[in-house]
């Protein structure tokens, strides 16, 4: 931290945060590293007033219940059939023979008049779906993320999500537990252990359901003495693959498929038999009987702790501090990270058996970490908190998830799950920047008519400002074409 106070906080509020609020850079303190570390310290904050998930499912089966009845109270008219061959009428086929003229006149030969479906009588007034969205929208956008002093934990979650990424177009089941497992899985545990982590992340219905781990069965269980039911390894590959040591760190086939019956058995109650609907659930009739070979150990027979001891032994591995430490480094410092900062923040998480909190300091207080160079892009997600928090604007919870969608970046929606992408290239493109400066252009025409947007310039990227922006927005003509220079400017965009 070789720059002033005045920069090094208008560096921590891009860098590690969501930007400066509305009061400016100057309210957020004069010492970066130490509000910093009061946010760890702090944790991230809950969520009030959202409903758990086994709440959200009991919801929904009383959501399913409601359509299923009113379709079988209205069911859909049958289709009337196609006659077989044409009707018999001109031999040039220009129209119906005097015949027909007579019959349909008479109502012999023209179809029942069949009224139009009423599509709202074939659902229920409420949608829990859509009600739980936008919620869970609003207490984010409206609520912790306009509070935070710097955002460090906003950002620290909205990294733990895209890691542990699912996707709301997998199932009704993962679009209305979205935000719960955010709440439930992760934002407990950005500061905490990563095998606690992992373990809240991988027995959550959300990724369960995403990763259909439910429908996993082990070949030789007693749920499987028909032979019709199968292993499912999409949760063992990606446990592999993303959340642990990754992409080329020594795993094979064998590994994901011995893994895979490791973790058969692990599912949610569904209807709520074994307890609340939605717990945890380990079915031992769907389990693989006996010991398992992952990554060169055995593991014997031992349940549901069979499962706990590979997580608990991938956590240590080097190649998870590693993979972390890199895609840490990556998201809050360069495309390309330090290789000093990457090593000492692997260090950092395997002296501390994966304390998340030691390891958020160790960014926190590396050098490489303060370079004045602001090179990366936000994403739409962080670049859309930027502006709500910089103009105290407070959104409609469907508007802001039209803005995510219109910029690229749609609320829990990637497209794998790799999650989103994290580098410049991927959010640099000319179409996500004509989609920011429509958003940028409501927004600036919402500022009220005496705002000066040199001064708003000012205390909003403080230090960062550079004398081209300045110069930019002093020549604007209007009060939301200054704004608009400013929340376009390269100093707003990138962190």
């Amino acid at each position: 931290m070789a720059q002033t106070p005045a920069f090094d906080m208008a560096l921590a509020l891009s860098r590690f945060g969501l930007g400066a609020g509305q009061t400016g850079v100057a309210a957020a303190g004069t010492d970066a590293q130490a509000v910093l570390m009061a946010e760890i310290a702090a944790g991230a904050p809950a969520l009030p007033g959202l409903k758990s998930t086994p709440d959200l499912l009991a919801d929904l089966a009383t959501y399913r219940q409601e359509v299923k009845a009113m379709r079988q109270a209205n069911p859909a008219p049958t289709p009337m059939a196609a006659p077989a061959s044409p009707p018999p009428g001109n031999s040039q086929g220009d129209g119906p023979s005097p015949q027909m003229m007579q019959n349909m006149q008479d109502g012999l030969g023209a179809p029942a008049a069949v009224p139009p479906s009423d599509k709202k009588r074939l659902k229920p007034d409420f949608n829990p779906i859509r009600d739980t969205t936008l919620a869970e929208v609003d207490a984010r956008y409206n609520g912790s993320i306009k509070q935070a002093t710097i955002g460090f934990h906003e950002r620290l979650v909205m990294f733990w999500m895209n890691h542990f990424a699912i996707s709301v177009k997998k199932s009704q089941l993962c679009a209305i537990t979205a935000g719960a497992y955010e709440r439930e899985a992760i934002r407990p545990h950005i500061f905490g252990t990563f095998l606690d982590l992992i373990l809240s992340v991988e027995s959550h219905p959300c990724m369960l359901e995403y990763l259909d781990n439910q429908q996993s069965v082990g070949p030789n269980s007693q749920a499987n003495r028909n032979g019709k039911r199968g292993l499912n390894e999409n949760l063992a590959r990606e446990i592999l693959e993303l959340h642990t040591i990754g992409v080329g760190s020594g795993y094979s086939q064998a590994d994901v498929t011995a893994f895979a019956k490791v973790i058969t058995g692990w599912s949610f109650d569904r209807n709520g038999r074994r307890g609340p609907v939605g717990a945890f659930t380990f079915d031992a009739r769907a389990h693989e009987p006996g010991s398992q070979t992952i990554l060169g150990k055995r593991y014997s027979q031992d349940g549901v702790n069979q499962g706990i001891s590979v997580l608990r032994d991938l956590c240590r591995h080097p190649a998870t501090a590693t993979h972390i430490a890199t895609k840490l480094a990556r998201h809050f410092v360069a495309d390309d990270p330090p290789p000093a900062l990457v090593s000492r923040l692997a260090k950092t998480f395997s002296d501390t058996d994966g304390d998340l909190a030691e390891v958020s300091k160790a960014l926190v207080l590396a050098p490489e970490a303060w370079t004045p160079t602001l090179s990366k892009v936000r994403s739409p997600n962080e670049y859309l908190c930027a502006l709500i928090r910089a103009t105290g604007v407070t959104l409609k919870p469907n508007a802001i998830t039209a803005d995510l969608s219109n910029m690229g970046q749609a609320l829990w929606q990637p497209s794998g799950p790799n999650g989103y992408p994290d580098t410049v290239a991927a959010w640099a493109s000319p179409e996500g920047m004509a989609a920011r400066m429509e958003v940028v252009s409501a927004l600036a025409h919402r500022a009220e008519p005496s705002l000066d947007p040199r001064t708003f310039a000012e205390s909003h990227l403080g230090d960062l400002l550079s004398d081209h922006t300045r110069d930019a927005i002093s020549r604007a003509e209007t009060v939301p074409q200054g704004l608009s220079l400013v929340f376009l400017s390269p100093e707003f965009m990138r962190r």
